[in-house]
């Protein structure tokens, strides 16, 4: 029988960390970290090469595997201003430990990504006269402008960050299973003993034998503590877990949106003073929280794929590799109310209907064509001035599956962002759907990251804790010292 003081759910960022602390506290436990995924240095998307997305089988290297989607994202770790008294930005950890104690987390998580090659320039922290300027404008638009310092790490650069981070932990007695899926929980009397665990390729036996003997596959696992760590990808399996197991949550969130690609030239002093640029406003008529997230300068538009295979639009931005158009998220926060209580399903459907009209790809569209009441053919896109950086892109019409509500709010919050950012609201510029954030309802956890149930615990995006990053590390590290000094 297998069995370990520490099992880990997932290997993003939050896992990462946590078992980078447990080996520099040396409190000589075992740990396992489990993930879907392969090594980050197996993880290839094929897109590079065939120029269309091929729904990599079981699972998308770009979302799964060491790293999690850190390994393909752009790498931008948000930090903090030192005279800031709360957070703005990547979630809720400061709410469990405190606002003085997370900035400490963030400073030792950050000395973490540097000792292991982080390029040490920060971004945003020179022009702080002329970000003032642009905060003054977005105001009187009644937009917030956040803005914080980054230090990006770039695509191609967190690849190899996050490989060194895999090899440290792999040399300091880290168990690691890859292409490994956690099937359930091991819960007996309240009290968390384990988890049930198949290979992954197994899925894929089973999917096409349809055999009902899948069950004879699994493996139990034994652990003192459980963390989930399962990040975005894993929202869905955890909404599983806490409807089958009884884990208590509050209603959650789901952000739907698009993929905005426009020309550097038009975002050239948000990318100079700030490289991401964080606006947030609540346009009319429906008040709903939109914002930017994810700006990529000089990037490219990306697609992932996740469970079900719904395929989602994000952008990534590389160190060395450059394009001349700059990406960015806008994003619609909706919070649904009784009796409706499943916002992770109502972004997949809006997802699954968007893809079934691009013919299981990601849709583009020029904005000028929704102001025209048309969809995009690919003769104009073709001649379109803003020239679209992801090639897989099926042009049409998305106005067909996101719904009016979130559409409003998206169009509406384009025009006022133009009134601070002349020549935003191009009608050449680019969206591209779907781009949603899915995010479990949010686990109900103490102080110590625990659950309602005895020794399962909560950390990272998956949970709803931490959104990005830098946080999601912080609050690995600090799930590491509350496992170390448990009695």
């Amino acid at each position: 029988m297998q069995k370990y003081d520490v099992i880990v759910v997932g290997m993003g960022p939050s896992s990462i960390f946590l078992a980078y602390e447990m080996v520099k506290l040396d409190k000589t436990k075992k740990v396992l970290l489990i993930d879907q995924g392969k090594r980050v240095e197996n993880r290839i998307c094929p897109i590079e090469k065939t120029g269309v997305c091929t729904k990599c089988k079981p699972f998308c290297n770009i979302t799964s595997g060491f790293s999690g989607a850190g390994a393909f994202s752009d790498g931008k770790l948000s930090l903090y201003n030192k005279e800031d008294d709360d957070f703005y930005v990547g979630g809720e950890l400061h709410h469990y430990v405190g606002v003085e104690n997370t900035k400490k987390l963030i400073d030792y998580a950050d000395k973490i990504y540097l000792d292991f090659g982080a390029d040490k320039n920060l971004e945003g922290t020179e022009y702080k006269e002329q970000v003032s300027e642009i905060k003054k404008k977005a105001k009187k638009e009644g937009l917030t402008l956040i803005d914080i310092p980054i230090r990006h790490l770039g695509t191609e650069k967190a690849h190899e960050l996050y490989k060194k981070l895999e090899k440290y932990l792999e040399d300091n007695g880290i168990d690691m299973m890859f292409e490994t899926t956690v099937k359930d929980l091991i819960i007996e009397d309240g009290h968390v003993k384990g988890v049930k665990t198949q290979k992954s390729s197994e899925l894929i036996k089973h999917e096409i034998q349809n055999d009902e003997q899948e069950d004879e596959d699994l493996q139990n696992i034994y652990g003192n503590n459980v963390i989930i760590a399962v990040g975005r990808k894993g929202a869905n399996w955890l909404v599983d877990m806490c409807t089958k197991h009884g884990i208590e949550t509050q209603a959650g969130v789901v952000d739907i949106g698009v993929r905005y690609e426009l020309p550097d030239e038009v975002m050239k002093d948000i990318n100079k003073y700030m490289y991401e640029g964080k606006f947030i406003g609540r346009p009319g008529p429906f008040g709903d929280k939109v914002r930017t997230f994810c700006q990529n300068p000089s990037g490219f538009v990306s697609s992932e794929v996740y469970d079900h295979n719904l395929t989602l639009v994000n952008g990534h931005s590389y160190k060395d590799k450059k394009s001349t158009n700059t990406n960015l998220a806008i994003l619609v926060s909706h919070r649904f109310n009784h009796p409706f209580d499943k916002p992770i399903d109502y972004g997949r459907n809006v997802a699954k209907n968007l893809n079934e009209l691009g013919g299981g790809n990601v849709l583009v569209q020029r904005l000028g064509d929704i102001y025209r009441g048309k969809r995009t053919w690919e003769k104009e896109l073709n001649n379109n001035g803003v020239v679209p950086t992801l090639k897989s892109a099926v042009p049409g019409d998305i106005t067909f599956a996101i719904g009016y509500r979130t559409m409003t709010d998206i169009m509406q919050f384009i025009r006022t962002l133009d009134k601070v950012v002349e020549g935003f609201a191009n009608p050449e510029n680019l969206l591209y759907a779907p781009e949603i954030k899915f995010y479990s309802n949010k686990v109900t956890i103490d102080e110590n990251f625990e659950t309602n149930i005895k020794g399962l615990y909560s950390i990272g995006d998956g949970g709803g804790m931490t959104r990005g990053l830098m946080m999601a590390s912080a609050s690995g590290v600090q799930m590491a010292r509350i496992l170390a000094n448990k009695k």
